[in-house]
């Protein structure tokens, strides 16, 4: 397959967006913050990678705003962000950089997969996600039981649900559903379960994970997308693993990936050399033990990055 591979780019640039609209819990818009604080960038320049770390985008407090359409809180503003995200992932990848996106709650994905796919569409590519997460994220304002946006991003990318988001960004749908995986799900609500059955979309719960081991599963996922597509995203939300080692995120549950499981399959990851962009969303240090969630997730993007025991 000709991917455009981690491995050929030295360049790494860090996009913090500090969204913490899509959700009703506070917090996790210092995520990005925190997994700085945690030393991403030295562990990153320690891998061999130049880092160039473009800050934060700029994000409007839930306390400025008010809810206009409670089944699509903060829509507005989501989108707005969302399309500067995209802007500047896009224009990443257009120099021939990875983009690393830092969350911020998972609503943040509309606006990353939006530039990447855009980005694929000018190359001619196929893209491929890797949706590691708890949740499938595949609500829709028809569905969703808060009306939180953070459970809607997959839904979008795949062109299910409200117009103004599935549109977003000018084209629909961002992504083919059987160029997506899910893995580490666990927590899926009633009425979203029949759009993941309906989708076409693969999926992996933590139940097939104790079935088959979390090897065979990272390593179907990555031959599959190796016949299919020439750019693999690769969007991790922290509260796919157990709580006791990521207690700071946003939608904590019970059952989750373990320590050597989560950084199994990032080592897989490095070692297909083949992921063209990651993000990782969900760290929440009002809810963390001493950083212990932001020092993971930089442990877990250094995995991907290539870092090895030996």
């Amino acid at each position: 397959m000709s991917t455009e591979a981690i491995l050929h780019s030295r360049v790494i640039n860090v996009i913090g967006f500090p969204m913490d609209l899509g959700a009703d819990r506070r917090g996790v818009d210092m995520g990005p913050s925190a997994m700085r604080i945690a030393g991403l960038e030295d562990r990153l320049r320690r891998l061999g990678y130049e880092v160039i770390d473009e800050g934060d985008i700029h994000i409007l407090i839930m306390e400025s705003q008010k809810v206009i359409n409670p089944k699509l809180k903060y829509l507005d503003e989501i989108l707005k962000t969302a399309e500067i995200l995209a802007g500047s992932v896009e224009k990443t990848l257009e120099q021939g950089d990875f983009p690393l996106c830092l969350g911020g709650d998972h609503s943040m994905a509309i606006g990353s997969i939006a530039g990447i796919s855009s980005y694929c569409r000018k190359k001619e590519h196929e893209l491929g996600i890797i949706w590691i997460d708890s949740h499938a994220d595949m609500n829709t304002d028809e569905t969703t039981p808060s009306g939180n946006i953070h459970g809607m991003p997959l839904a979008v990318a795949l062109g299910i649900g409200n117009k103004d988001l599935t549109h977003f960004y000018g084209f629909c749908p961002k992504v083919k559903p059987e160029n997506v995986v899910i893995i580490g799900a666990r927590s899926i609500d009633t009425e979203e379960r029949e759009i993941v059955q309906d989708s076409g979309v693969i999926v992996y719960t933590m139940t097939d994970i104790d079935r088959q081991g979390i090897l065979s599963i990272i390593n179907k996922s990555l031959k599959h997308f190796q016949k299919n597509v020439q750019h693999i995203h690769v969007s991790f939300d922290l509260d796919s693993l157990e709580p006791g080692i990521a207690p700071g995120v946003g939608t904590p549950v019970r059952g989750g990936l373990n320590y050597r499981e989560a950084h199994s399959m990032m080592e897989a990851v490095a070692d297909c050399g083949c992921m063209s962009s990651f993000e990782i969303t969900e760290v929440n240090p009002i809810l963390d033990e001493r950083n212990k969630s932001a020092e993971l997730a930089v442990e877990l993007i250094a995995s991907a990055m290539g870092q090895k025991i030996l």
